[in-house]
């Protein structure tokens, strides 16, 4: 199933269960219509941080929209493998592709500059809200302990 969004009215993007075992959910709205992806945090990030460049190249947005929390529904669609990230520059527009893990479905997004910018928002926010990094390995905290690969092993992490 091939999902087309040309004039997106809300694209929404949050996390259920807890710190360390979240589900990351993309939301797209436009009319009636809405679709759900599974995504996984460092897509999600890397989205974030690939938006934030373009928009830095497309120039400073207008007026950001600012609820981009989940609707209820919770079932998703498809679970995200793939994300093309693609530039309009005449209509200063972003187009996003989420291609399916099984590539049976696809997500086209047409993002002005502000809601890319509320989206890269609300990324960066979301992902900030979990476990920190570690400082050596990049990887994720844990309050269990880290096992962290660049030492292996021998001390523990700098907190």
């Amino acid at each position: 199933m091939n999902y087309v969004f040309s004039n997106p009215d809300k694209v929404m993007v949050g996390a259920r269960g807890e710190v360390g075992n979240r589900l990351f959910l993309l939301q797209v709205r436009e009319g009636r219509r809405l679709v759900i992806v599974k995504c996984e945090k460092v897509q999600l990030s890397a989205l974030s941080d690939w938006l934030a460049q373009v928009i830095e190249d497309l120039g400073r947005p207008g007026h950001l929209p600012d609820d981009l929390t989940l609707e209820p529904e919770y079932e998703a669609d498809f679970i995200a493998g793939d994300i093309a990230v693609a530039i309009d520059e005449d209509e200063e527009a972003i187009e996003v592709t989420f291609e399916s893990i099984d590539e049976e479905s696809s997500l086209s997004l047409t993002l002005t500059k502000e809601l890319a910018g509320a989206l890269a928002i609300a990324i960066t926010r979301l992902v900030e809200a979990g476990r920190p990094p570690c400082p050596l390995c990049g990887g994720p905290l844990d309050s269990r302990g880290h096992d962290c690969p660049r030492t292996n092993g021998h001390r523990p992490p700098l907190r």
